[in-house]
């Protein structure tokens, strides 16, 4: 089975990190390739960022169809550009936050989420709403670190979210905490057993549920939506995109 994991954003280093995590839980015999975009932002924080990270996206999802990839992974807790890559992919494609939600229903009653910057709240409210989890989840809340600081030895991130894990638990009695950010995925392991809750990585997640859908041969419906979009021109620097009728 081989699984692309795409990394949105054009840092490298954090494409690796994810990789290395995703790796972590593949099973025997699952191929993992951690790929980010040669265009685009360096990090995503903003509507903007993620709106520019999207092309960059779909070019990756379309270079691992023609390497034949049988599932991806979208390693951006926005989940930018899920619905388009869906449409696009011929695997099954899930987002890290949509799968790390799923996950924390299956572990407890209620869960919190910790995410990046204060910004970035609205976004992880919105997807809430969307996945149909808004009784489920009781609070989201930023510790205020910009991604790339995430993985930074010299910084105090790792500590800064577990504290903010501690007072999160205690103030919503959550069963269970979702990291809000793919660049938080390396910690958590450590941030789950000091804070006594499950922690849900969502790279982690993303990457067993990919493997469970191709092993059950589950992808997504060509019905309507998602059929592969219609041919058209697309003219100036999309040009590139522009798709030949199927």
């Amino acid at each position: 089975m081989h699984i692309t994991v795409i990394n949105p954003n054009t840092t490298r280093a954090m494409t690796e990190m994810i990789g290395s995590c995703a790796r972590g839980v593949a099973a025997p015999g699952t191929r993992i390739a951690a790929v980010n975009p040669p265009m685009g932002p360096a990090s995503i924080e903003s509507h903007y960022d993620e709106a520019l990270s999207v092309p960059g996206l779909l070019h990756e999802i379309a270079a691992a169809e023609s390497e034949g990839s049988d599932g991806y992974v979208i390693a951006c807790f926005g989940d930018p550009g899920l619905d388009a890559a869906r449409e696009l992919a011929g695997g099954p494609v899930v987002g890290i936050a949509e799968a790390a939600m799923h996950a924390a229903t299956l572990v407890g009653r209620s869960f919190s989420i910790v995410t990046s910057l204060s910004r970035t709240v609205g976004r992880a409210q919105d997807l809430v709403k969307h996945y149909g989890f808004a009784d489920r989840c009781v609070g989201v809340y930023a510790c205020d670190i910009p991604v790339l600081a995430l993985d930074d030895p010299s910084s105090e991130a790792a500590q800064v979210i577990i504290d903010l894990c501690r007072e999160t638990i205690e103030r919503d009695k959550c069963d269970s905490i979702v990291l809000g950010c793919a660049g938080m995925a390396e910690l958590c392991s450590y941030i789950s057993a000091q804070v006594g809750v499950p922690v849900i990585d969502g790279v982690s997640a993303a990457t067993k549920l990919v493997e469970s859908l191709v092993t059950l041969g589950y992808t997504t419906s060509r019905r309507d939506e998602f059929a592969r979009p219609l041919p058209k021109a697309y003219v100036g620097e999309l040009a590139a995109f522009e798709l030949a009728a199927s």
